[in-house]
């Protein structure tokens, strides 16, 4: 999510909607639908706005600064979590009277002549036609748990590479829209996380120390492989080419405390401590040793590391943002692999949320936002846009909907 107010004068940083607008461009390889990102840009910050102060969310007093971006721009719901989020959207449905219904599986679109009216939905026991004169808004999310439909688009997404994502997360908005003539776009164009965990997937948020630019990334080696700071495609697809296709962040008790991770995500952290997947040591021998990684190499990449950050400038991968110099232990060293995280791909819309059919026109009564459209990331989604993105053309789609149901009556 990205905002542009209280950190900007704190630490002096400087942004605007063309930059913004411009980094998401050249982050999906200019792949994306420029009129999309265009409006993306442009209300992002009164997106982030109405969610402080409709919905009720809160920020904390900071920024990250998440690859592929060119300055601190994102934003950080209170306690470093979506729960933040959808708890307030949860609440705020409830004071307006909008009924939420769970445990409930939408398969197919309700259409009255060219026409969608409606949604049918099922439980184990039943039934349910939702009806709505002025038509559906889809925000189901992607296709990052669905194996076959990854498969269908980019083999390379096969079995064998692990999901942050939900198993609910399986592409049926997009299923629904396509059969009732919606077009897609950039279904090829799956994104992985790097920083995630090696047995189950999950994202690990202990490994934000690397966002805040507290942490290097070396291999079995000891070696650094990549800028930490660059987009998650390119520091995935170089983690899979290290040995064992695994990379570990390396940080030290210094940028634990001012990354303050171990107390945003305590639950995460010291499960990742017990399973041995992250490792605590008073010596760089000690923590390397846990995960065999090469330790004379690893002390002089530090060394070398360090050596850069007095300099300010790292002449290995020119890492943006700030240099941070690691001093004394104890020294932490997580063991991560790249897991599927967003898909780009899903439903053309237009700037107003319409989804289009084939031939680039309007179904009536049919709107979509988030992850189950595409044309708007290109072949890569920057970090935090995913939020900005269902803001965004989420409140449009909302919008024009309701705009929708004032012409039919």
């Amino acid at each position: 999510m990205q905002h542009q107010k209280t950190g900007y004068k704190k630490e002096g940083l400087k942004d605007s909607k063309d930059q913004f607008f411009n980094d998401t461009m050249k982050g999906g390889d200019n792949e994306s639908n420029p009129n999309l990102v265009r409006v993306l840009a442009d209300n992002a910050l009164d997106g982030a706005v109405w969610l402080k102060d409709y919905v009720n969310v809160v920020f904390e007093d900071r920024q990250m600064f998440f690859g592929g971006h060119s300055v601190k721009r994102s934003l950080v719901p209170n306690g470093a979590s979506g729960v933040e989020v959808i708890g307030k959207l949860m609440t705020k449905a409830k004071e307006l009277g909008i009924p939420v219904y769970l445990e409930m599986n939408a398969v197919e679109l309700i259409t009255e002549g060219n026409r969608v009216v409606g949604v049918k939905a099922l439980t184990p026991t039943e039934t349910h036609n939702f009806m709505g004169k002025n038509g559906v808004i889809i925000a189901s999310g992607g296709f990052g748990s669905n194996i076959e439909m990854r498969k269908k688009h980019d083999p390379r997404m096969d079995e064998k590479i692990l999901s942050t994502n939900t198993t609910g997360i399986t592409g049926d908005g997009i299923v629904m829209g396509e059969k009732v003539g919606a077009a897609t776009t950039d279904m090829e164009f799956i994104q992985t996380y790097p920083v995630c965990d090696p047995e189950n997937g999950a994202l690990l948020y202990t490994g934000d120390v690397r966002l805040a630019g507290s942490a290097i990334l070396v291999n079995k080696e000891g070696k650094r492989f990549v800028e930490e700071l660059d987009r998650r495609d390119v520091i995935s697809f170089a983690i899979t080419k290290q040995t064992g296709g695994v990379g570990y962040l390396f940080w030290d008790q210094a940028q634990l405390d001012k990354t303050e991770v171990a107390v945003h995500h305590k639950g995460e952290y010291e499960a990742l401590l017990r399973r041995g997947i992250l490792v605590k040591a008073d010596t760089i021998d000690e923590a390397a040793k846990h995960f065999g990684i090469d330790a004379k190499e690893l002390k002089t990449t530090v060394e070398k590391y360090n050596e850069y950050a007095k300099n300010g400038k790292d002449l290995e991968f020119n890492k943006r943002g700030g240099l941070l110099a690691f001093t004394e232990g104890p020294y932490y060293i997580l063991k991560n692999t790249p897991a599927i995280h967003h898909t780009m791909g899903g439903l053309v819309i237009d700037s107003k949320g319409r989804v289009l059919d084939k031939n680039g026109n309007p179904i009536e009564g049919l709107f979509a936002a988030g992850e189950v459209t595409g044309d708007i990331h290109g072949k890569n989604r920057l970090g935090s846009n995913a939020i900005t993105d269902i803001t965004v053309f989420g409140k449009i789609s909302g919008e024009n909907a309701a705009k929708n149901l004032q012409k039919v009556n």
